[in-house]
């Protein structure tokens, strides 16, 4: 069953890219194409490798975090769990099936399951921060420039406000648990009574232990400065490699961009990944293209649609590619190995 859901989400990803790449190239296809097929190789070679830098940047997260429960954590083993975490996130609804497969990863890898939950906290907790500061940063800079000029800034003022409210969120969950806890129990009593809950007692059990971990993953967390230091220095270039992409595809394509609007890149760049917030297909597909067009066409002008074709190619095709292969080879390697143990122990 979840085969053919997986089956049937890789399918509509394709179908809604697919529809938002005829929307960005109806009007100058030959001329993106004829522009792509100019650039020259090593320029191609290293933007089309950029998505695969950023993923192998966020596995050091895990590499940091790793060392904690396992002395032998390698940098190896945190890209793995990056770029098959970036597969299962590309093809699951809100990027809602990344973070279990990252746990069985993280398990075989020789940390407990317990421990994989609190290390993927301790990732989400401090990405979400240090991206809400960097993006504030950028905001400040950019934004009133920009809704001046359009509407559609509006939708991602509100994506902005709604990442925000998530980072509020998770610190009021850590600092008054059993204040969630309690609403909760409301809130659960209000959806039985409404018949949209029929386990209630299992789903506030649920609840309680995941706000019971998150708050526990805070406290632990908040005494190692040293690793929530290094993180944020890695989330900062990880972020900084991804936002600075389209800059880098634009000099490849010999756009002429001034150094003075890289800051205008990576504010609209920062726009697109908070517009993404209202996109729950798997990838954010169709709507990611659609925006990516609308917010950098002042700047790229008639080659926006080359710009957008090696931009999500490289940060959304080749690593889902490259996850999805990963995950085949390392899923046989350990079920091999785990077959062998118990051959050797009959």
């Amino acid at each position: 069953m979840k085969k053919q859901k997986y089956a049937l989400n890789l399918l509509l990803i394709l179908a809604l890219t697919g529809f938002a790449l005829w929307f960005a190239l109806k009007d100058n296809y030959q001329q993106v194409v004829k522009c792509i097929s100019q650039m020259n190789l090593l320029s191609l070679v290293i933007v089309l490798l950029w998505g695969v830098l950023f993923t192998a940047v966020w596995g050091f997260v895990y590499y940091v975090l790793g060392r904690k429960y396992t002395e032998n954590y390698t940098p190896g083993k945190g890209m793995l769990v990056a770029f098959i975490g970036s597969f299962f996130s590309g093809i699951t609804p809100s990027s809602t099936g990344g973070q279990f497969v990252q746990a069985y990863i993280m398990k075989k890898q020789g940390i407990k399951v317990s421990d994989g939950a609190s290390l993927l906290w301790a990732d989400f907790i401090i990405y979400q921060t240090t991206m809400m500061v960097y993006v504030s940063i950028l905001f400040l800079l950019r934004f009133a420039y920009y809704s001046a000029q359009s509407a559609w800034f509006n939708i991602i003022l509100l994506g902005y406000v709604i990442n925000a409210v998530v980072v509020v969120a998770l610190y009021t969950i850590a600092l008054f648990p059993n204040l969630y806890i309690k609403l909760s129990r409301i809130l659960v009593q209000l959806l039985t009574k409404l018949h949209i809950l029929k386990n209630p007692e299992k789903t506030l059990d649920s609840w309680t232990l995941q706000v019971t971990s998150f708050t526990r993953e805070i406290k632990v967390l908040a005494k190692d400065k040293k690793s929530i230091f290094l993180c944020v220095c890695i989330n900062v270039v990880r972020l900084s490699l991804y936002y600075s992409l389209p800059f880098v595809i634009a000099l490849a394509l010999h756009i002429p961009l001034k150094m003075n609007e890289f800051i205008d890149v990576m504010a609209l760049s920062s726009f697109v990944t908070m517009a993404n917030s209202f996109i729950p297909i798997p990838g954010a597909s169709g709507g990611t293209e659609v925006v990516f067009s609308l917010l950098f066409n002042s700047l790229m002008k008639d080659l926006t649609g080359a710009v957008l074709v090696l931009w999500r190619f490289s940060t959304y095709h080749i690593v889902l590619i490259i996850g999805g292969i990963l995950f085949v080879f390392v899923k046989n390697y350990y079920e091999r190995k785990e077959s062998k143990i118990n051959l050797e122990g009959m």
